[in-house]
């Protein structure tokens, strides 16, 4: 497989993590370095991840996850972009401290699963296809850590530039990337 076929593949998995950037950057205004750091690593180790284990897995352990793995999203990116819209009425101008970080602890593992099982079928792909799973790997790792890293700044920037407003949006978006992922497995 040619590293041009490689790269579309990474970047047709990448969207949902990039969507979630967006989303997350918008809902929480202004990022840090360190925020940025954490989701592109992240979501880029998970993307990378996937794919070798749907690699040596087989497909007897994909049908388990598909089970619940769109539920778990779709819950997570509710209640993380109703939050956002729920502060924005309310009137939070800056971020409440008792606002959790989902660039942080359970919400960013979670968060990174959510956007990378689809990388698992993509091992499965791969293997039939006897591709070398490591290279084309760690090009579906780079290419989202690069895309996410750019979504994160990208969504700060415009939930700065435009505030309450697009924050409500940034929370919507979470929501409907969730929404997304969960009619994506309930219609299949």
């Amino acid at each position: 497989m040619s590293l041009v076929a490689i790269i579309g593949i990474a970047v047709g998995l990448a969207m949902d993590a990039t969507a979630v950037a967006i989303g997350t950057s918008v809902f929480l205004g202004r990022v840090n370095g360190r925020q940025v750091f954490r989701f592109a690593f992240h979501f880029g180790l998970f993307q990378a991840a996937m794919p070798v284990l749907g690699w040596f897995a087989g497909r007897g352990l994909s049908v388990y996850i598909e089970t619940w793995d769109h539920w778990v999203a779709f819950a997570l990116l509710t209640v993380i972009g109703g939050k956002g819209i729920y502060d924005v009425f309310r009137g939070d101008e800056e971020k409440n401290e008792s606002t959790p970080d989902p660039t942080r602890g359970f919400s960013l593992i979670v968060l990174s699963v959510a956007t990378s099982i689809d990388a698992l079928a993509v091992g499965l792909s791969l293997a039939v296809l006897q591709v070398t799973i490591w290279y084309a790997a760690a090009v579906i790792g780079v290419v989202t850590a690069a895309l996410t890293m750019c979504g994160m700044l990208l969504g700060s920037r415009v939930g700065q530039r435009f505030g309450l407003r697009v924050r409500a949006l940034g929370g919507l978006i979470l929501i409907g990337i969730g929404a997304k992922i969960l009619a994506e497995h309930t219609l299949m």
